[in-house]
């Protein structure tokens, strides 16, 4: 009886990222203090906007896709459900729902594109945008604290 051939086992070239050490190098101690410091920082920014996002009345989920689609990356204020399902990591069946409860609520409207009878766009409404306005407001200082931390050498 023949066995099958054995792979090779590839070995990841070693990379040196900007910051100096290897890949393939176990982390020092500045690197964990570095690790821990970014991920206490990206962790008190979201707990944060959490907390305001839901003392203006919006759960963190509703006040994120509002976010997405008003703040597009082209500008636009308006997203698929494929760009909203990208941009938040969410299946696209999630991020529908999510869609479906907002509209329910009166904060999203959908419309068809002028172009493309396949797609659909979302857009916050009048109130949608009267909504979300104080949350990102009240989340300026949060943003610059966050930017300072990821510029920090």
């Amino acid at each position: 009886m023949s066995q099958p051939p054995q792979r090779r086992r590839r070995t990841p070239a070693a990379h040196t990222p900007p910051g100096g050490a290897r890949n393939d190098e176990a982390p020092g101690p500045d690197e964990y203090q570095e690790a821990a410091t970014l991920r206490a920082a990206l962790r008190g920014f979201l707990r944060r906007g959490e907390r305001v996002a839901r003392a203006h009345g919006l759960t963190p989920q509703r006040y994120l896709l509002m976010l997405m689609i008003h703040g597009a990356p082209d500008g636009s204020r308006q997203a698929t459900l494929t760009d909203l399902a990208d941009r938040l990591a969410l299946a696209q069946s999630t991020v529908t729902e999510l869609v479906d409860r907002a509209e329910d609520a009166g904060l999203v409207a959908r419309a068809g594109s002028a172009t493309d009878g396949r797609v659909v766009y979302v857009r916050l409404t009048d109130e949608g945008v009267r909504r979300i306005a104080p949350v990102v407001r009240a989340l300026r200082a949060e943003r610059d604290a966050l930017r300072a931390v990821l510029a920090a050498p």
